[in-house]
């Protein structure tokens, strides 16, 4: 028996267009787009409201804040898992890249439990149909961690892998580049005075020059049989884009300058935006505007990183401030990511492809998730 949903007056938010139509949905996929609405008795009213394809994430760190909701208080493992895959279905999402570090800088010793009760998590319940979500993993490898290596070679294979991004975290490059700022903060994450504190950024930075470059080459080379989507994170130069496009990495996450981004769209490489920068109206750590680099065409996607329910409201906070139509906003949540992690059964609303879909009400402006499915079937 072939199982039909067909959904009616709504305003379909397609590749270049948004029309007022009907979608027809069979077996888990889109199987027509119509213009205009449907009169079939089974049809089911969408009271006007947008319907945008399922939000594809590749990078959301969302799992974490589940494990540890507090500095002090780690919660169970799989309870965390079940949490935060029904947060990212709430948000729309429906395709989750579960962005997990792999190696400590000496800050975030739980990190590596995380990672690998996430792994175990993900076998143990990706089968069950009980999550709402289909979940890949990120391995976001930190490469001049000393336990990058003995983290990373387990997992290098695992099918579940499907992105990796290679991060350096030491004080004084990228994200942390203003080591003023950088001591500040570790000072009040910590109970290390600043002595303390600059003694272990002389550390850190002895740490880099001598596994920094080893160690990034032992990674490419441990992955290079996969050809898995590569990307680099906070790019703080143009040389550094250049560089890592040389090697293959061809996605660059999160630019913290504007020279970065621009060397990456001049050179063809794909650049992942903060949809909380977007949200929050800038970076919550002094880099440049994501709204900027939507401006001067230099941010392909958006990834939530740390808020999933940041994605909807970026595509539509998007429009408002950069004038982009909302057409374009929502591909940078759907149909940009889809093609960036190489998944091209879904992120647009097309005959043929997945069902993935979220019916949005702009409320006040905000954008308010109403329905989710995945292939075809409500999860939120």
């Amino acid at each position: 028996m072939t199982d039909e949903t067909i959904l009616t007056n709504a305003y379909l938010v397609l590749p270049d267009e948004v029309i007022h139509g009907t979608l027809v949905i069979r077996d888990g996929r889109i199987v027509d787009v119509q213009r205009g609405r449907s009169h079939a008795p089974t049809a089911r009213d969408m009271d006007g409201d947008h319907i945008i394809p399922g939000v594809v994430d590749v990078h959301t760190d969302n799992l974490e804040r589940q494990v540890q909701p507090r500095q002090n208080a780690r919660w169970p493992s799989r309870s965390a898992m079940i949490a935060h895959d029904a947060q990212c279905a709430a948000a729309g999402v429906t395709t989750v890249f579960d962005a997990l570090c792999l190696g400590d800088l000496g800050f975030d010793q739980g990190r590596g439990q995380t990672f690998r009760e996430g792994v175990e998590d993900l076998d143990a319940l990706a089968d069950t149909g009980v999550l709402r979500s289909e979940h890949f993993l990120h391995l976001r490898c930190e490469i001049p961690a000393p336990d990058m290596i003995p983290s990373v070679d387990p997992v290098g294979d695992h099918p579940r892998v499907r992105m990796v991004s290679l991060m350096d975290h030491s004080p004084g490059v990228g994200q942390y580049r203003d080591i003023p700022r950088y001591v500040a903060m570790r000072r009040k994450q910590t109970s290390m005075t600043v002595a303390q504190v600059e003694g272990r950024i002389e550390e850190l930075l002895a740490q880099r020059e001598r596994l920094r470059e080893p160690q990034r080459r032992w990674l490419l080379n441990r992955i290079a049989h996969r050809d898995l989507p590569l990307a680099s994170h906070d790019d703080d130069c143009a040389d550094e884009v250049r560089r890592n496009l040389a090697d293959g990495i061809a996605i660059s996450e999160f630019p913290v300058v504007m020279e970065a981004a621009i060397a990456a769209r001049d050179a063809g490489v794909a650049v992942i935006a903060g949809a909380p920068n977007i949200v929050r109206g800038g970076s919550h750590s002094g880099n440049v505007a994501a709204a900027d680099l939507v401006r001067a065409g230099a941010a392909d996607a958006f990834a939530s990183d740390y808020v999933p329910a940041s994605m909807i409201e970026a595509a539509w906070r998007t429009v408002e401030q950069t004038g982009i139509s909302l057409p374009a906003a929502v591909a940078m949540i759907a149909d940009a990511p889809a093609r960036m992690a190489r998944l091209p059964d879904r992120g647009r609303l097309e005959a043929g492809l997945r069902a993935d879909l979220v019916q949005v009400r702009p409320v006040g402006g905000i954008p308010v998730v109403r329905r989710v499915w995945r292939e075809g079937s409500r999860v939120a």
